[in-house]
């Protein structure tokens, strides 16, 4: 009876123990955002400790935490370590709800890391067992995550889909910050899209949803974003009154780099609304405040860094103590067989001499024959490079003398036709009509398809594709608008492209304008030096 008692207490002390060690584990992931380099001393010590217990669930929480950690402070491939190894024991103690969240973290890591394929397959992945699990709340995160992906890669129309899908789903929930941050999405595609108007309402939408969850850092952010929209549509006095909305939660927060965004803002509603003197002011102070935040950074990342070498030393003495176990193993055994091995070993080195001897001799020839053999492709790709060089000289040459060509006809027949518009402005009856006939033949010579035919081929061969390529700014460009890049991208003057196209310098100027907008370029960007970039 008293040895079952003491059974019983010793498995509700466990319990006691293990739930303890959870209540702890959900306080630190709380102070993560508040202070990561204690919280990830402390989930250092807890996943010591779940490893000396063999709680390999209580492990891989670990690492998931650990890897978010790593990836907020900057440390990429570290949270990368940490995230793989959490997958791995979440895949082996079929755990997929768990799983999901580490993919979908991994996703956002590798967002970060400007490796767009692999966060698609990890939030892939990631939604795929939130569906079986009919886990809404984790749908609506990877959804967001993967309309988020598809905006950076500018295929809004997708982006809009998979928002769309997860603000459906938060209409089942009870989760504001999950609905505000859908809205705050759809605001940051509308803001790319330039249409201000229905940025400024999910903006709004999205402030009101934090605010009600009580959510200060998302209100902020989205306070931020309603003064930029006013800002862009020319409502600066409002723009203002937003952005030091912002400033005074930020200070309330005691957030330095929300202090130091909100000053920027200010500084730049104000430079154009011409009050330098404030401008200047919040520039200044802007200055500072990311000064203070650099500094605060420098300490916190000095503390982070020793920690997680602190960390990384730990495991790698608990992995030398499991090869040393293993070593001590395989010892005992592989002292049976060095003996044998050491006779054996005798006969093959002496064997394997007299093969190494000629081994090396034929390797010598083997490298010489190679030498030589490298020598003579080296020799093949200079000449094939000269040759290269030499073509395009003359296709260049060939361009040049092709479009000053069609400069000289279509002068002449400028000419032509301007000697003849005033002939025929006399009124000589018995000349006006072969004279018309003239001029409409002179119309029907400018722009012939056949001479352009010929100078696009010759453009092609020396910007070898670059038509084609323009076609991935722009799906509107006609083939006078294609006349008209290619020109400019030879550096012509307005008067002989005007004269080529057979046009006026006024019209041209209308061209260039409508080119500019088809091609989306901004206000002040220069149309001549976007082409040459390309």
């Amino acid at each position: 009876m008293i040895k079952h008692i003491g059974l019983l207490i010793f498995f509700v002390v466990l319990i006691s123990n293990a739930n303890a060690r959870e209540d702890r584990f959900e306080s630190i992931i709380a102070q993560n955002q508040k202070d990561p380099t204690t919280a990830l001393a402390q989930l250092k010590r807890i996943y010591a400790k779940a490893i000396d217990d063999n709680d390999e669930l209580l492990e891989g929480k670990c690492l998931q935490q650990m890897g978010k950690i790593c990836y907020t402070q900057g440390h990429f491939s570290q949270s990368l370590e940490f995230f793989l190894k959490a997958d791995k024991i979440f895949g082996n103690a079929n755990q997929p709800l768990l799983l999901a969240a580490n993919l979908n973290d991994a996703g956002v890591l590798y967002y970060y890391m400007k490796q767009k394929d692999k966060a698609m397959n990890s939030y892939r992945k990631a939604i795929d067992l939130y569906k079986r699990l009919n886990n809404l709340t984790g749908q609506v995160t990877v959804l967001g995550n993967i309309g988020q992906l598809y905006e950076k890669r500018q295929l809004y129309d997708s982006a809009f889909y998979y928002q769309k899908l997860a603000l459906k789903i938060t209409e089942n929930l009870n989760n504001k910050s999950e609905a505000a941050k859908i809205h705050e999405n759809f605001g940051s595609i509308y803001e790319d899209l330039e249409r201000y108007d229905s940025a400024y309402v999910h903006f709004k939408q999205s402030l009101d949803l934090y605010q009600k969850d009580r959510n200060k850092l998302g209100s902020i952010e989205v306070i931020n974003n309603l003064g930029d929209i006013l800002r862009k549509t020319g409502r600066y006095k409002e723009s203002i009154v937003q952005t030091e909305t912002a400033l005074k939660l930020a200070e309330k927060m005691g957030n330095i780099y929300q202090l130091s965004s909100c000053c920027r803002d200010l500084g730049k509603a104000y430079e154009l609304l011409n009050n330098m003197d404030s401008a200047y002011h919040y520039v200044k102070l802007g200055y500072k405040y990311t000064i203070d935040l650099y500094s605060v950074d420098g300490a916190r990342q000095a503390a982070f860094l020793q920690v997680l070498y602190d960390i990384n030393k730990k495991s790698d003495e608990i992995i030398r103590l499991k090869n040393d176990r293993k070593v001590n193993r395989i010892i005992a055994f592989s002292s049976a067989i060095v003996v044998i091995l050491l006779v054996v070993l005798g006969f093959v080195i002496f064997s394997r001499q007299r093969l190494k001897l000629k081994d090396q001799q034929m390797l010598a020839k083997q490298k010489a024959i190679e030498h030589d053999m490298t020598s003579l492709e080296l020799k093949n790709l200079q000449l094939e490079e000269q040759n290269l060089k030499q073509l395009l000289e003359v296709k260049s040459r060939e361009l040049s003398t092709h479009t000053l060509n069609l400069i000289k006809h279509n002068q002449f027949l400028e000419n032509l036709r301007s000697t003849l518009q005033a002939m025929v402005k006399e009124d000589k009856r018995d000349q006006k009509k072969q004279m018309s006939q003239i001029l409409t033949e002179i119309n029907q010579s400018f722009n012939h398809e056949s001479n352009w035919k010929e100078f696009t081929a010759a453009f092609e061969q020396v910007h070898h594709q670059f038509l084609e390529s323009l076609k991935k700014y722009s799906q509107e460009l006609t083939s006078a608008d294609m006349r008209l890049i290619a020109l400019l991208k030879m550096n012509l003057d307005s008067g002989d492209i005007a004269t080529l196209l057979g046009i006026s310098t006024d019209s041209l100027r209308v061209s260039r304008y409508r080119l500019r907008k088809k091609l989306n370029l901004a206000q002040g960007n220069n149309l001549s030096a976007f082409i040459q970039a390309l």
